[in-house]
């Protein structure tokens, strides 16, 4: 098959995160960036991606029309592995992660799109065999540094029926507020988004054990430091949790050779798109970690999360970052029903963008 046209399609969909107006890290934020990668073929056949963009919209739109698209357009890409993995070495003097494989990831989501429309399967189906038809969803709550407001979304999320909740918090004090709101025995886990040192992230761990808490997500800075990773997660013996800030497969498999992390958390839009995604998940199952995929998405980054997820002989949890969306690209879809997500059966991805959305929330035109 062969590409013709490549188009980015920059969305910003305003949200309610049930909290005080101020923002994520001293910014405000109140409207999710959602960065759609269209591709067409020269036989008419379109297929979607999602390019992470949280924060960086018009730095990775630029990537892709830019970097991306010119050295793509006229090619075939029959063996998209091969195709892509290409790509990256063309592209390698720019960067192997960040903005660049962010870019490669929404193109990549967007061939296999194509490829499993272009034979009328859905993508699981393409990919192998699923291992069940709806996935276990978890809460994954927005930072709000106070303790009456984390207890209260903690509360609300059980009412909805999720039987796992993430916080994004850094003091103990809102830890404390959820876990005597939802419970000794409820699944908490922990992602402080990397604001430590090692020692600090030693001295906090030991703090945070009272809590048993199911995963502790990011503590260190850099998330790199895998060696900082295994040296807490052996001493805290709290289970460690990486691997949003990932790229490629090689970086999983260092932080495997370390015995870093118990729970790995490949993100489909940022590590480089399905093929690198399915990399990881091989190499999990290896290493004996357990694959549980950073997905807070709405695009068709979650869609790609829900079908490499159904593929996995363990439960992987699906995070719903608990926000309320203005709009839908698929309506009801990204919202779980009895605490999970139903894996869409149609072709490719299983679920075209609303187009009226699409219409009503594109920037930049």
């Amino acid at each position: 098959m062969k590409i013709v046209e490549v188009d980015t399609i920059p969305l910003a969909i305003p949200f309610t995160h049930g909290g005080r107006p101020a923002g994520w890290g001293g910014q405000a934020w109140t409207s999710l960036s959602i960065l759609l990668v269209k591709v067409t073929t020269e036989t008419g056949v379109t297929g979607y991606g999602e390019a992470f963009s949280y924060g960086c919209l018009r730095a990775v739109q630029a990537a892709v029309e830019d970097m991306v698209a010119p050295i793509v357009i006229g090619q075939e890409f029959d063996d998209i592995g091969a195709f892509v993995t290409q790509l990256q070495q063309k592209l390698h003097l720019f960067g192997r992660y960040g903005i660049t494989m962010f870019a490669l990831s929404g193109l990549d989501i967007a061939l296999w799109d194509i490829a499993a429309r272009t034979v009328e399967l859905p993508l699981w189906q393409l990919l192998g065999r699923k291992q069940r038809n709806r996935l276990p969803a978890y809460a994954s709550l927005y930072r709000y540094a106070e303790p009456e407001i984390v207890a209260k979304r903690c509360s609300q999320a059980i009412a909805q029926g999720y039987g796992w909740i993430k916080l994004h918090e850094t003091e103990d004090r809102e830890v404390a507020a959820a876990r005597q709101a939802v419970g000794e025995d409820f699944p908490i886990m922990l992602d402080t988004n990397c604001p430590w040192t090692e020692a600090e992230a030693h001295e906090r761990a030991a703090s945070l054990r009272q809590y048993g808490l199911y995963w502790l997500e990011e503590p260190i800075f850099p998330p790199e430091n895998f060696k900082a990773l295994a040296t807490l997660q052996a001493t805290s013996n709290i289970p460690i949790a990486a691997g949003e800030n990932a790229c490629t497969a090689f970086e999983f498999e260092k932080m495997f050779e370390a015995k870093a992390v118990r729970y790995a958390q490949p993100s489909v839009t940022k590590v480089g798109g399905i093929t690198e995604f399915r990399k990881v998940a091989s190499r999990c199952s290896a290493a004996g970690v357990h694959l549980m995929p950073h997905s807070p998405y709405f695009g068709p980054g979650f869609l790609a999360t829900l079908h490499l997820a159904a593929l996995e002989p363990k439960d992987c949890m699906i995070e719903r970052f608990y926000l309320s969306l203005e709009a839908s690209l698929y309506g009801d879809w990204i919202e779980p029903t009895q605490g999970a997500f139903d894996l869409p059966d149609g072709p490719g991805l299983g679920l075209l963008p609303d187009p009226d959305v699409i219409r009503e929330y594109r920037v930049g035109t």
